[in-house]
């Protein structure tokens, strides 16, 4: 019974998206029931739906599914994390790599779940700089941990097909709690995430 509630709402989500594409291609001039159009408003829906499915999941729960206790005290690092994410301005992608670092507490986590954690919150309507402290806040309230560092790299498609059109632009943020607020954690954190870049 859930899951044919589920199937509904989707249902009627795509259909009240798709509706309202259909009227965007009005707008920009286009004949939204010509051959090649015809599916785009729903296929778009479906797409949206997808790409924004972030929304629906709770990160910390995901975290705290593979909880572990272990006494372990050095810095665990995830690095070269792919994600695909949409500027909240514009609408347009922005992709790149997401390179996590926390030094467990007694607990650690299964390493896909730090993985996990990035595309809770890049499949939703972003900016760079709030996930970046999503990330690091979400890591920090599941595990505790005696410190969390992170840092992403990203091209934004708004700058390279809009406005200053700067193909080449990468755009890096980071944050970070605990023992990295000293500059010896960073650095050591940043050495080795540049190991793989070189």
């Amino acid at each position: 019974m859930a899951s044919l509630t589920v199937s509904t709402n989707m249902d009627s989500e795509i259909s009240q998206l798709a509706y309202h594409y259909g009227e965007i291609l009005k707008l920009l001039g286009e004949n939204p029931t010509r051959e090649g159009l015809l599916k785009t408003p729903e296929r778009v829906s479906r797409a949206m739906l997808t790409l924004t499915r972030g929304y629906g999941m709770d990160p910390e729960s995901i975290l705290n599914s593979a909880k572990f206790k272990e006494d372990y005290r050095q810095m665990v690092i995830v690095k070269d994390i792919n994600f695909y994410s949409l500027c909240e301005h514009h609408m347009l992608p922005f992709y790149g790599k997401a390179h996590i670092a926390y030094i467990p507490n007694g607990y650690i986590t299964g390493l896909s779940k730090i993985a996990r954690v990035v595309d809770v919150f890049s499949h939703r309507l972003q900016v760079q700089e709030r996930m970046t402290l999503q990330i690091k806040e979400c890591i920090q309230n599941a595990l505790s941990p005696l410190g969390v560092m992170v840092v992403i790299e990203a091209k934004h498609m708004c700058m390279q097909m809009r406005g200053v059109e700067k193909q080449n632009s990468v755009t890096t943020t980071s944050d970070f709690c605990g023992a990295f607020n000293q500059a010896k954690t960073r650095e050591e954190f940043l050495q080795l995430i540049r190991g793989t870049q070189e």
